[in-house]
C-alpha cells in the first residue's frame, strides 16, 4: 500500500477543530513540526499521543526557525547554524516520543529548507549530517527525483521519494512556487486522480508534460482546504 503522509502539529486551529484526527484515520504517516517553523512541547506531545493511538508513523518536520514566515522563505543561516536547528529540532521530538512510547520512523525537511535542499546539495547535506547526529536509522522524505535524494543516499540514510497529492508541479518536475494562485489543487476529485498517476509513477504539469518519478510516499497537507476530503479521496482510489 502506497504510503500517504501528512504535515501536522503546526497550526492549534486544526488540533481544535478535529482535522488532524480525522486525517490519521486515512494518512499511514504523519510528519511533526518540532518548534522550527511551527509547534511547541505540549503541541508535539498531542500529536504523538494521536499518532500513537491512531497506530500512523511518526516522524519530525523541521524547518528554518522562523515561525513568523510559517518557515517558508529562505532563511539565510550558515551551515553549522543550521545543523544545530535541524539536529536540536529532530533530538526533541525524539524525546518526547520516546518518553511516550514511541519511536520516530523518518524526517522530512518543512517548507523552504525543503525545496532550498531540493537543488542545494551543501542544505540537504547539512540536512543529512543533522539526521545521523540524531538516529542514522531514521528514513528521510524528499522530493521524489530531486538532488536531495541523491545527497541522502550517497550518506547511507534511507530515502522515500515523496510527491504531492494537492500540489502542482512545473515541468522540470519541481512544486509550482505557493506564490501563485493554481499551487494548491483544493478539489478532492483532482486531487485523487493525481495521486493515482503518482502511484502510477508519473504526474501531469501545468504545462501538460508528463514527468516520471518513482514514489514511494505521497503528501498530503493539513493545512490545504478540503484537506480530510481529499485525503479520504485519495486513499479510496490509491487502495
Amino acid at each position: 500500500m502506497m504510503d500517504l503522509n501528512a504535515d501536522m502539529g503546526e497550526i492549534t486551529r486544526l488540533l481544535d477543530d478535529g482535522t488532524y484526527e480525522k486525517l490519521m484515520n486515512y494518512v499511514t504517516s504523519i510528519n511533526v513540526a518540532c518548534g522550527g517553523h511551527a509547534g511547541d512541547e505540549a503541541m508535539m506531545k498531542e500529536m504523538i499521543r494521536l499518532g500513537k493511538e491512531k497506530g500512523v508513523n511518526v516522524g519530525a518536520h523541521p524547518g528554518y526557525p522562523d515561525k513568523e514566515n510559517f518557515g517558508r522563505i529562505d532563511v539565510d543561516m550558515d551551515q553549522n547554524e543550521l545543523l544545530d536547528s535541524v539536529r536540536d529540532q529532530i533530538q526533541i521530538l525524539v524525546h518526547i516520543a520516546k518518553e511516550n512510547g514511541v519511536a520516530l520512523s523518518h524526517v522530512k525537511p518543512h517548507g523552504a529548507l525543503y525545496n532550498c535542499a531540493v537543488n542545494d546539495e551543501t542544505i540537504a547535506q547539512t540536512i543529512g549530517e543533522a539526521i545521523i547526529q540524531v538516529d542514522s536509522t531514521l528514513k528521510v522524505m524528499g522530493l521524489a527525483g530531486s538532488k536531495m535524494l541523491t545527497v541522502f543516499k550517497g550518506l547511507g540514510l534511507k530515502t522515500l521519494g515523496e510527491a504531492f497529492a494537492d500540489r502542482t508541479y512545473e515541468s522540470d518536475g519541481t512544486l509550482r512556487n505557493r506564490k501563485y494562485d493554481d499551487a494548491l489543487i483544493t478539489d478532492h476529485y483532482k486531487a485523487a486522480l493525481q495521486a493515482e498517476k503518482l502511484c502510477k509513477g508519473t504526474v501531469i504539469s501545468l504545462e501538460g508534460k508528463t514527468i516520471e518519478m518513482a514514489v514511494q510516499t505521497i503528501c498530503i497537507h493539513s493545512d490545504t482546504p478540503n484537506a480530510v476530503a481529499i485525503a479520504e479521496a485519495v486513499r479510496k482510489e490509491i487502495n
